[in-house]
């Protein structure tokens, strides 16, 4: 990655920052789901694992940070009074921070890993 400028980011360097923070503060298993077929809903998914629920929310707490150092402050959060399971939603980018756990049970990414390779909405039971 590129050194980034204070300001706007394009969703590619706003994935690789996200990434880059994350793999820095030790999420491990970090997945990058490409959801550009369907750009009403963001760019990228970006979804991690942190060992425990303060893990968990000191990574939320960390990337937050570094947004917002990048003038990224409208962030919708949710999970950071649980720390089981941490969303972050950018508009741009949407980051999903789990327990092992939590991460195994949902398995998010079968379900948005094939949308991003058809590009079709993904279907429940």
């Amino acid at each position: 990655m590129a050194t980034l400028k204070k300001g706007p980011l394009e969703p590619d360097d706003l994935k690789e920052l996200v990434v880059k923070t994350l793999d820095l503060n030790k999420a491990t298993d970090i997945e990058v789901i490409d959801l550009a077929h369907n750009a009403h809903l963001a760019d990228h998914m970006i979804v991690c694992t942190g060992t425990s629920s303060r893990q968990v929310v000191s990574l939320a707490q960390k990337l937050i940070e570094k947004l917002h150092f990048y003038d990224i402050t409208e962030i919708r959060k949710e999970g950071l009074n649980t720390g089981d399971w941490v969303v972050l939603d950018t508009g741009d980018i949407i980051v999903h921070i789990f327990r092992p756990e939590v991460r195994g049970f949902y398995n998010i990414e079968m379900m948005w890993g094939d949308f991003s390779a058809t590009g079709a909405a993904p279907q429940h039971a």
